[in-house]
């Protein structure tokens, strides 16, 4: 679920500091989309909207997430949008956070 050495590499390409400044960061920039998506997806953007998804989880690991985004968006682009498992990749998300967070008080990334 999630590329633990993406993680790491990230947190050593940009040292441990501002990595506890980019995690949250990251979280509520994806959280204002996740939070559009859950209020009922605007299918005109969908494909913006799972490739801007896409490219934030890529960068902190969220790999099946990002899986998920990009089969999503790939099927809006084809005009599929209404078709998208949307409440799928919600709920992948959220349970990709919670794995992400609770791997980072259990040090998996260090």
């Amino acid at each position: 679920m999630i590329d633990w050495q993406r993680v790491s590499d990230l947190r050593d390409e940009i040292g441990a500091e501002d990595f506890e400044e980019v995690v949250p960061l990251f979280l509520e920039e994806v959280s204002g989309v996740i939070d559009a998506l859950s209020a009922g997806p605007d299918l005109s953007r969908l494909e913006e909207d799972l490739h801007f998804l896409k490219g934030s989880a890529l960068n902190l690991g969220f790999e099946a997430f990002s899986n998920l985004c990009s089969a999503g968006e790939k099927a809006a682009a084809a005009g599929h949008a209404a078709a998208v498992n949307v409440p799928e990749i919600l709920d992948c998300f959220h349970a990709s956070k919670a794995t992400f967070e609770a791997g980072l008080s259990q040090g998996a990334a260090a």
